[in-house]
């Protein structure tokens, strides 16, 4: 066994399996813990996911949403136990990896066309 087939055996272990499938241009709700002093809650994120990047257990996503007019942008790991849950409110219909282009856009504008899914 070489290094690299121990390495893929060891972040196997860390790979979470309850997470919904989810892409680039869906608006999806991230519920995710936040620890404060000794206490901790959940607070909800729901915005446009812009990215997915690396894989295995390095697998991270980010998040952008709107919030008093401010832009405002969360990166999580996909696998991490911070992230409790994760909803897919709405499917995306866009035809790029990466959603930089939204950055730049305000109000209408940075609505994602939604895909109609048949039954």
């Amino acid at each position: 066994m070489n290094t690299q087939e121990i390495l893929r055996s060891i972040e196997a272990a860390d790979i979470r399996e309850d997470l919904p499938d989810f892409r680039v241009g869906d608006t999806v709700r991230v519920h995710a813990k936040i620890k404060e002093g000794n206490r901790e809650r959940i607070q909800v994120f729901e915005g446009t996911v812009l990215k997915r990047q690396g894989g295995s257990n390095r697998e991270t996503f980010t998040v952008r949403k709107f919030s008093n007019g401010v832009g405002v942008e969360k990166t999580w790991p996909v696998n991490s136990p911070n992230v409790a849950t994760i909803e897919v409110v709405r499917r995306g219909k866009v035809r790029r990896a990466r959603l930089h282009y939204l950055r730049g856009r305000v109000g209408k504008a940075t609505k994602v066309k939604e895909k109609v899914i048949p039954r």
